[in-house]
């Protein structure tokens, strides 16, 4: 009986996609078909794999172009596959292929033969394949990224902010210990919105601030003729942090109900010394909740 491989070189608008029957002696045959990348030549592509029986699929893309055609095999091939009379336990398997591993020689690009390598060398052993999880987990990296990146933003941010107080003569960063800290904020926002006096300003900082009245006093002495225009840039700054908080406070929120079937593991890992919840919740993300996946050897 005939195991049919597919091969797809996936790009941003265009598959190129070749069937072999894997189990024959000699070259194989390969059955070539051009598609495009938008949702219903998707759902073409899944019914001619279906039509060509093809029991795997194998991979190979730049960048993220191989998640759509993922996701419409998972849900338009693999079933269909897996419940098909005569079904092999690997019959509906996805495999991606890291680029690298599928490389041909120099100056001999061609859709349609790294497609077929990638047949060969997936028969051959010779593909490093990556890890994808399933549907559920891999919406748990998209937020958990998402709040990683926004919280690289916040410090770039913070960054900026510094580097403009400092060129506005603002001294306040070498006083306190967060910049974006309550007091510090509250005192921004005061020249921010037009403040002049450095003792009113100052009244604003929180009592706990090693700094005394006199260093924070001096510190913001400029604000008596600071430029409006730096008022409006610390306005903006302060504006474009409370946007970056909300955002990752609305990315805890969809973690923790995505998670929320998984609360005990997640309090588990969080009760580690030196882990918190968020990081028990990136580990989760990535390994999933069971790590089953992984190799215990």
């Amino acid at each position: 009986m005939p195991y049919k491989i597919a091969g797809i070189d996936v790009h941003k608008r265009m598959l190129h996609v070749v069937v072999s029957d894997v189990e024959v002696d000699g070259e194989y045959e390969f059955t070539r078909r051009v598609f495009g990348s938008r949702p219903e030549a998707l759902r073409s592509l899944a019914t001619w794999l279906v039509e060509q029986e093809a029991e795997e699929v194998v991979m190979e893309s730049t960048a993220q172009y191989w998640r759509p055609v993922w996701e419409a095999l998972e849900r338009y091939w693999k079933q269909h596959c897996q419940k098909r009379q005569g079904a092999h336990s690997t019959s509906g398997t996805l495999h991606l292929a890291q680029a690298q591993s599928n490389r041909g020689r120099r100056g001999r690009k061609k859709d349609f033969r790294d497609a077929e390598r990638l047949v060969k060398r997936l028969v051959a052993n010779e593909l490093v394949l990556s890890f994808v999880p399933d549907a559920e987990q891999r919406l748990w990296r998209t937020v958990m990224r998402t709040k990683y990146q926004a919280r690289r933003n916040r410090v770039q941010l913070q960054n900026r902010l510094e580097a403009l107080l400092e060129e506005a003569h603002i001294k306040i960063s070498s006083l306190v210990s967060d910049l974006l800290g309550v007091s510090a904020r509250r005192m921004l926002k005061a020249i921010a919105e037009g403040q002049t006096d450095p003792a009113t300003v100052v009244a604003l900082a929180d009592e706990r601030l090693q700094a005394t009245p006199e260093q924070l006093r001096d510190a913001l002495g400029v604000c008596r003729q600071l430029n409006p225009l730096y008022r409006r840039l610390i306005r903006m700054a302060l504006e474009e942090v409370a946007s970056i908080d909300k955002r990752i406070e609305q990315l805890d929120q969809e973690m923790a109900d995505l998670l929320r079937r998984h609360e005990d593991q997640v309090q588990r890992l969080a009760e580690i010394p030196g882990l918190g919840a968020d990081s028990a919740q990136q580990i989760i993300a990535e390994v999933g909740p069971t790590a089953a996946t992984f190799p215990s050897e």
